[in-house]
């Protein structure tokens, strides 16, 4: 019982901040292109986060890249700019789509 209780525990913890980027992610309607795990207009965010895997910088391209928009890396179809997305909304929902496996 014991076990199951921390366990539950545990999962309510960590599940928690993904749960909130989630909501963050509806909030600023990026579920309006990007799903978790498919492409719909953009990019699926568990291949971005495979992409960048690795990449030092990714968190300032990423948040650069919402911020003011781009082309080309996905294919022809632009990311409109969201620079009305605070910095800190910004900043973790990037680490939360680079955090996807």
């Amino acid at each position: 019982m014991k076990k199951t209780l921390l366990a539950a525990l545990i999962m309510g913890v960590v599940a928690a901040p993904a749960m909130a980027n989630m909501q963050l992610a509806q909030k600023y309607a990026c579920t309006a292109c990007h799903a978790v795990d498919k492409k719909l207009v953009g990019p699926a965010y568990k291949d971005v986060a495979k992409k960048y895997a690795g990449d030092k910088g990714a968190e300032a391209k990423l948040i650069a890249k919402v911020k003011n928009g781009g082309s080309g890396v996905w294919g022809p179809v632009p990311m409109t700019p969201h620079p009305s997305i605070p910095d800190a909304d910004l900043k973790a929902l990037v680490k939360w789509v680079l955090s996807q496996k």
